[in-house]
């Protein structure tokens, strides 16, 4: 089936890009439902899952309102104010949400399941404010379980293809852009086309312009946002998905290990992927005392972030520690 969003010059003047939090909340969650392991993302997948299990995550809130295809209820998403909103920012717009519009996610999601057992579903109903409360709270779970500790890297990889396409806007205009977005979408004159199932993008329930909102687990499709008056929103594959969990461990050098001192080095050479202190400890061969207090130290130096999972907490590499390995390396 073929979509068509019509554009007038003002329309193609708003369009903009922005790089959304909970397009990545929904996507991610959406990807985890699967039953075949996701072949791009089956690392980061294999490290989330038994946390979500373990934290109960596999059916509770998220687990009714994101199905394993099919319909995304369209609060889960608000517009993005600005290119780079945080987390914070777009729960609150969910908690804002008035009750007409959950009630009509709600019937949108009943046309494609049977959802008269959903006690949950029957509350956020009936009562919003409350529900959607508990819809945050469960959001923000899972965002230190499964996106928080490998944010730096994904935003990284959303912010390079931002900066990318808004050059090749510059340099060669919004069409040809429009055109490498995904092979199901079509710039053709004053139309931008969809061929997809399930897609439903018109000027007729929209406001003004187009938000793109490049993703990670949004692949191997587009997915779309219309709600009036808000613009519409298109979440295509970012560029670069293929490499994003490759192991980039590199070898730091002697000046980094002569500063840092060489058990701290090695702490952030291990830390490629986030780990807790006891993993850490059987890793480099430390006490666990040991590794809890070179953790502090670089946490205090911005060179690793804390994210709490479950009994445990896990420890990420930022994007200065990074550079600052890759450089050592280099």
């Amino acid at each position: 089936m073929e979509m068509e969003l019509s554009f007038s010059t003002a329309d193609l003047a708003q369009t903009r890009f922005a790089v959304s939090p909970m397009w990545e909340v929904v996507t991610s969650f959406r990807l985890l439902r699967a039953e075949a392991d996701p072949p791009l993302h089956r690392r980061w997948a294999a490290q989330v899952r038994p946390r979500l299990v373990e934290a109960g995550l596999d059916r509770g809130w998220l687990a009714e309102l994101i199905p394993a295809d099919g319909y995304l209820a369209d609060f889960l998403n608000p517009t993005p104010p600005a290119p780079f909103p945080e987390l914070a920012g777009e729960l609150e717009a969910i908690r804002q949400t008035p009750p007409e519009r959950v009630r009509t996610d709600l019937g949108r999601l009943g046309v494609e399941r049977d959802l008269g057992q959903s006690t949950r579903l029957r509350l956020l109903g009936e009562a919003p404010e409350a529900a959607l409360e508990k819809v945050a709270a469960e959001i923000e779970t899972y965002w230190e379980l499964a996106l928080a500790p490998y944010w730096a890297r994904i935003r990284r990889l959303l912010e390079a293809d931002v900066f990318r396409r808004a050059r090749q806007v510059a340099e060669l205009g919004a069409a040809q852009v429009l055109n490498e977005l995904h092979e199901s979408v079509r710039w053709d004159e004053s139309s931008l086309r969809l061929v997809r199932r399930h897609c439903a993008l018109t000027r007729a329930d929209t406001g003004a312009g187009l938000l793109l909102v490049p993703s990670v687990f949004a692949w191997p499709r587009v997915l779309t946002r219309s709600v009036a008056p808000d613009p519409p929103q298109l979440a295509y594959p970012a560029r670069g998905i293929g490499t994003l969990w490759e192991p980039r461990t590199p070898v730091a050098g002697e000046a980094v290990a002569a500063v840092l001192g060489r058990s701290r080095t090695l702490l952030l050479a291990e830390l490629d992927t986030p780990a807790s202190t006891t993993v850490l400890a059987q890793r480099s061969g430390l006490s666990a005392a040991g590794v809890s207090q070179h953790l502090t130290a670089l946490r205090n130096a911005g060179l690793v972030t804390a994210h709490r999972a479950g009994r445990s907490v896990l420890y990420a590499r930022t994007s200065v520690a990074d550079a600052l390995l890759t450089h050592a390396g280099g």
